[in-house]
């Protein structure tokens, strides 16, 4: 069976995999076989266990839908990280997380550089008064 996983970066996978288990905190766990019955599921928090043969890779999900019909399982997310582990790929998430804060308060602080800039030049020019 196929599973495709997707973000609003793009397509995060798309593979053939034997095995699938999910386990969402508000779902439970629950495993997905070829010729599964169709199934529709969110995935509020939690991971995917994609088995490959002997491969195995962990994908953690955040704010996920996760439908199965016709032997594909299709995943939107959205966020999405991959490890060879349970483990890594949390790892990665929490890496990736603290890059995004790093970057936004870095922004935050160029923002209030060109806000004070701005009023400085305003008031030197004396734009805004009659």
């Amino acid at each position: 069976m196929k599973i495709i996983i997707v973000t609003p970066d793009g397509e995060l996978y798309n593979e053939e995999v034997s095995f699938v288990l999910v386990s969402s905190k508000s779902n439970g766990e629950y495993g997905i076989l070829q010729n599964h019955l169709p199934i529709a599921s969110t995935i509020d928090t939690g991971y995917l266990k994609l088995e490959q043969g002997d491969l195995v890779f962990y994908v953690v999900v955040i704010g996920g839908l996760l439908e199965h019909h016709n032997n594909v399982i299709t995943v939107i997310a959205q966020d999405a990280f991959i490890g060879r582990s349970k483990e890594q790929a949390f790892d990665n998430l929490n890496q990736i997380r603290q890059s995004r804060i790093e970057d936004n308060r870095k922004r935050n602080i160029e923002l209030i550089k060109a806000e004070r800039e701005l009023r400085k030049q305003i008031q030197q020019t004396g734009a805004g008064s009659v």
